[in-house]
């Protein structure tokens, strides 16, 4: 049952970070920033947040930037969800590597 909280919080998370994510995007012309993943812990203390950017040249500069911003991302994200969790998860950005991934083993095979 704990697994299933779980699961359901980090949709949760994901949905309503990828929303906030689309008015970031706005104003940040030219990058769009996806969240591909949200894993949550089994304490329900920590969500890991794996986001996805394009063009794949702005991801560390986007990433670093999401980091520093983490307090008013976490803020935004608990007045998104006040009325479902009582606690917000602090919350953890990283950058997906799946992409590149893909397109690296894509390039490797049409060789």
């Amino acid at each position: 049952m704990d697994n299933q909280r779980q699961e359901r919080i980090a949709r949760l998370l994901q949905k309503e970070l990828g929303e906030m994510f689309i008015t970031f995007e706005r104003e940040k012309r030219g990058v769009i920033v996806s969240v591909s993943e949200v894993r949550v812990t089994s304490d329900m203390g920590l969500a890991r947040v794996y986001l996805s950017v394009f063009p794949p040249q702005k991801t560390d500069e986007i990433v670093e930037f999401v980091q520093a911003e983490t307090k008013s991302f976490r803020f935004n994200l608990g007045r998104r969800v006040k009325n479902q969790l009582r606690l917000v998860p602090q919350l953890v950005f990283y950058r997906d590597d799946s992409i590149e991934k893909l397109e690296r083993i894509d390039e490797l095979l049409n060789k």
